[in-house]
């Protein structure tokens, strides 16, 4: 198994950052830059009501937000992923994948974020890429700047080197099973305004 690297840990730079706020904002991808984790919680707060249906993945993003557990366990949200963790998988497969592809809210990150502001999110089981790419009504995607990267390759290097690790790590000690790298989504803009926000972090957040 490879090593965590030390690598792609460091906040971006704030010419970095307004660049790719641009790139985001004039692909139809609502930007709001914020300093820290804190400014970050309460914006997605503000954005997700109090009661919605919200689904996320196992997302390092919103656990150092203190947001996973509020969102699946708090009782104050329709969250879409204790419903299905409440359902049979052998039996209820459909209904699992059905209520999981559309969220009115789909919460989370993306594993890196290129300077003319692709969006790259990389998966083994693929659960979070549908919502993302036009299953959810609305997307919300928290970004620390340390995932600024200069272009795909480098989105992919980031990846490889420093997130797969991070998760065949997580997965092992969770499920004593190892991850790989299955399914790359890059997202360069959307169709319509007012669908995705992202949430772009000066400070690392997140892997």
């Amino acid at each position: 198994m490879a090593t965590l690297t030390t690598t792609h840990t460091t906040a971006a730079r704030e010419d970095e950052i307004k660049r790719v706020e641009a790139a985001l904002t004039a692909n139809n991808i609502e930007t709001i830059v914020v300093d820290n984790a804190e400014q970050a919680r309460a914006k997605v707060l503000e954005l997700v009501p109090e009661g919605s249906e919200v689904h996320s993945g196992k997302s390092k993003t919103l656990e150092d937000l203190d947001l996973f557990d509020l969102f699946h366990q708090s009782g104050r949200y329709n969250s879409v992923r204790a419903r299905y963790l409440g359902m049979d998988r052998r039996t209820q497969h459909d209904d699992i994948r059905r209520i999981s592809s559309s969220p009115d809210y789909m919460l989370g990150s993306v594993q890196a974020v290129t300077l003319d502001g692709a969006l790259v999110t990389a998966s083994y089981s693929a659960s979070q890429i549908g919502p993302y790419a036009s299953g959810a009504g609305r997307l919300i995607l928290v970004i620390g700047s340390q995932k600024i990267v200069p272009d795909l390759d480098e989105a992919l290097r980031r990846i490889n080197q420093h997130v797969l690790p991070y998760e065949d790590e997580r997965l092992r000690a969770q499920m004593g099973v190892p991850t790989k790298l299955a399914k790359v989504l890059i997202t360069y803009a959307e169709a319509m305004a007012g669908r995705t926000t992202v949430i772009l972090v000066r400070e690392p957040i997140g892997v």
